[in-house]
C-alpha cells in the first residue's frame, strides 16, 4: 500500500533546530530576547501595525486577551458553536458567559444575522472565529458592534497571513489571537501570539501573562504564568521566515483539488478574501464519516472532523440554540491534505480517492 498522507504535518528542519541550540548555549531560556525580537518580527511580518505580545498558547492568547479588554462575571461575548473548544472556554475562563451564534456555510464563519439577534443587555464583545484559515466577515460583523456599541475581537487560531480587502486578520480587532500550535501553518513548538489595537490593552497582556508584573515584585493585578520562552521564540521566529512559501505551497494544494474534485462540495472564497488553508474543508452530503474510514481503509489517505460535536452541545455549555448551519457543518465538513509536504502524486491520490468513493456514495 502506499505511504499514509497525513492530514497535517509539523515541519520542522535544522535552522530551528540550531536556533534551539543558540538559545540553549545561551543560558537565556526563560521569556528575554528572543521572546521580544519574535513579537516585533511577527507583527512587522504579517504587517499588523500594532504590538504584539507572546504567551504560552493560543488558549493563554484568548484568556489573556478578553481579561486585557474588560470582561468579566456577568458579561457576555458572542462566539460561533462551530469551532475548538478554546474560543468558549477562554470566555468561560474570565467568568463571562459565552452565547453560541450560528455560522453561514459559504466559509463557516459568524452569519451577521445570526450575531445580532443574540445580543443582549449583558452583551459586550463578538468574537469571531477566522476559521480553517478563510476570514470572517469582518465589514459586516464590525457594524453591527458599532450599531451596538460592542467590542470586536478575533479568534486567528487558524488565520497567519490571511487577510480581507487588503487589510490583514488580526488587525480588526480590539485583539486578535495567533495559535503557534505544532499543526498551525507555522507554530513555535507550543504558544500564541496575541495582537493589541491600543497601549492599554498591550500593557494588560503584558501583566496578566507575567503575574500581573511589569517591573519585579510590583505586582499590579492578580496576574498569570502565561510566558513563551526563548527557547519557543527562537523556533517561531525562524518559522516566520517560512511561512510565506509554505502558505503559497497550501494555496497551490487548494486550488489543485478544488479544480479536481467531484461529488462533494469544495471551499468557496469570498471575494477579497485571501484564505490560507489551515484545513482545506469539503461537505459531504451523506455518510461523510464513512468517506473519511474508507479514505483510509482503501486508499491511506488521512482526514479530519473539525468539528462534528459543536461547543453548545459540549457538557460544559450545554445551550439550548437553535443553530442549523452550525448542526449540518458538524455532519458535513470533512478536513482533507494540503500541508506543504505534499507531493504532486499524494494531491492526484487523494483526488482519486475522493472522488471514486463520492461517486460510490452517490
Amino acid at each position: 500500500m502506499n505511504d499514509f498522507i497525513p492530514p497535517a504535518k509539523p515541519i520542522v528542519g535544522d535552522e530551528e533546530r540550531e536556533a534551539v541550540d543558540r538559545v540553549l548555549r545561551s543560558g537565556m531560556l526563560a521569556q528575554g530576547p528572543e521572546v521580544k525580537a519574535f513579537e516585533e518580527e511577527f507583527s512587522a511580518h504579517f504587517g499588523l501595525g500594532r504590538a504584539c505580545v507572546a504567551v504560552n498558547s493560543g488558549t493563554s492568547g484568548l484568556h489573556l486577551g478578553l481579561l486585557s479588554s474588560g470582561i468579566g462575571a456577568g458579561d457576555e461575548v458572542i462566539v460561533p458553536s462551530f469551532t475548538f473548544a478554546a474560543t468558549a472556554n477562554s470566555v468561560a475562563l474570565t467568568g463571562a458567559t459565552p452565547v453560541f451564534a450560528d455560522i453561514a456555510l459559504d466559509d463557516f464563519t459568524l452569519d451577521p444575522a445570526s450575531v445580532e439577534a443574540s445580543i443582549t443587555e449583558r452583551t459586550k464583545a463578538i468574537m469571531p472565529v477566522h476559521l480553517y484559515g478563510h476570514p470572517a466577515k469582518m465589514a459586516e460583523l464590525q457594524a453591527i458592534a458599532d450599531k451596538h456599541g460592542l467590542m470586536l475581537f478575533e479568534d486567528a487560531a487558524q488565520a497567519h497571513g490571511a487577510s480581507l480587502n487588503g487589510t490583514p486578520v488580526g488587525a480588526f480587532g480590539t485583539f486578535a489571537m495567533f495559535s503557534l500550535y505544532p499543526t498551525k501553518n507555522m507554530t513555535s513548538g507550543e504558544g500564541g501570539m496575541v495582537s493589541a489595537a491600543n497601549d492599554e490593552v498591550e500593557r494588560n497582556l503584558r501583566l496578566y501573562r507575567n503575574q500581573g508584573m511589569l517591573q519585579q515584585y510590583h505586582n499590579e493585578v492578580v496576574g498569570l504564568n502565561n510566558r513563551m520562552t526563548d527557547i519557543h521564540a527562537a523556533i517561531g521566529r525562524v518559522q516566520l521566515t517560512k511561512v510565506n512559501a509554505w502558505t503559497e505551497q497550501r494555496q497551490s494544494n487548494a486550488a489543485f483539488l478544488s479544480s479536481n474534485l467531484e461529488g462533494v462540495v469544495t471551499p468557496p472564497v469570498a471575494d477579497g478574501a485571501v484564505h490560507v488553508y489551515h484545513q482545506y474543508t469539503i461537505r459531504v452530503a451523506e455518510d461523510r464519516d464513512g468517506l473519511a474510514k474508507a479514505l483510509k481503509d482503501e486508499y491511506n489517505v488521512g482526514s479530519g472532523m473539525f468539528y462534528p460535536v459543536p461547543n453548545h452541545r459540549l457538557k460544559p455549555f450545554q445551550a439550548d440554540v437553535d443553530l442549523a448551519n452550525t448542526e449540518q457543518a458538524a455532519l458535513e465538513c470533512l478536513s482533507l491534505p494540503v500541508h506543504p509536504s505534499l507531493s504532486q502524486d499524494d494531491l492526484e491520490r487523494i483526488v482519486t480517492a475522493v472522488n471514486a468513493l463520492a461517486k460510490v456514495g452517490a
